[in-house]
């Protein structure tokens, strides 16, 4: 079953964290801007966000144990911090709840604004376990989407625009391009020499073949110029290694995500 997702491209990535100030202030080091804080009303998590024009980052922790997590307590106390999902981006979820068979559900949060706190609104959608090989992934709809992003939330030091892509490692990466295709739609997915990628019209995602392991490996964010995010790192004392293909951060700088920073 196709749908008409595939050219709405990534929403937000997921990172989970174990402490949640120590993240934002790790991740202002590394130049990216946080908004201030928010927390899911009737869930145990919290987070701070990375926003860009047309995705975001999202840096996830536990407030309250007791109640519902989403599993990150369960991906903190197994792998630990590090990339934990992905969230793509739908304009009508209940249209695509409609064709996955899945029904949507709603969810707000707590935004913590100098000015006063305001209820960001969404829609989520999560499809049939098993659907997306590889990844915990979701679908989400913007209710309130003028609350989410202000000018001085969009500038970051590090010169960072937006998510480029995203790679997922999986054990059958042929049986994972089907998958995907069923979601995104088969003009979407485009094989490639080394891995298969799932193309939007802002980023693409990779599937890699990996015999051992699955899970999402790495995420790739847009900088406007290479060269002077590799000066603002070496200013901030961050370890990075400078590869062909852009600046590789060292995860234990980046809550164990691994991040590249690419023209």
């Amino acid at each position: 079953m196709t749908s008409d997702t595939s050219n709405e491209g990534f929403d937000h990535a997921l990172i989970g964290v174990a402490d949640l100030e120590d993240a934002r202030d790790d991740y202002q080091r590394l130049g990216f801007t946080c908004c201030p804080r928010g927390r899911h009303i009737g869930w145990g998590t919290a987070n701070y966000c990375i926003m860009f024009a047309d995705d975001y980052l999202e840096l996830l922790g536990i407030v309250d144990a007791s109640q519902f997590t989403n599993n990150l307590d369960t991906f903190l106390t197994g792998p630990g911090e590090g990339l934990f999902g992905l969230s793509f981006a739908s304009a009508d979820i209940d249209a695509l709840g409609a064709k996955l068979g899945r029904e949507p559900s709603d969810l707000k949060r707590l935004l913590e604004c100098p000015e006063g706190t305001v209820e960001p609104r969404f829609r989520l959608l999560h499809p049939p376990v098993g659907a997306m090989p590889g990844l915990s992934g979701f679908f989400c709809q913007h209710l309130t989407p003028e609350l989410m992003r202000r000018p001085e939330w969009l500038a970051h030091a590090n010169g960072a625009t937006g998510i480029a892509s995203a790679t997922i490692a999986v054990q059958d990466a042929a049986e994972a391009a089907r998958a995907y295709g069923k979601i995104f739609g088969a003009r979407a997915v485009q094989p490639g020499q080394d891995s298969t990628d799932i193309v939007f019209n802002t980023g693409r995602m990779h599937i890699v073949q990996s015999g051992d392991t699955e899970g999402l490996v790495e995420l790739a964010i847009r900088v406007a110029d290479v060269a002077a995010a590799a000066d603002y790192l070496d200013q901030a004392d961050v370890f990075f290694a400078e590869q062909d293909d852009g600046l590789l951060i060292d995860p234990a700088e980046a809550c164990g995500a691994f991040l590249r920073l690419v023209p």
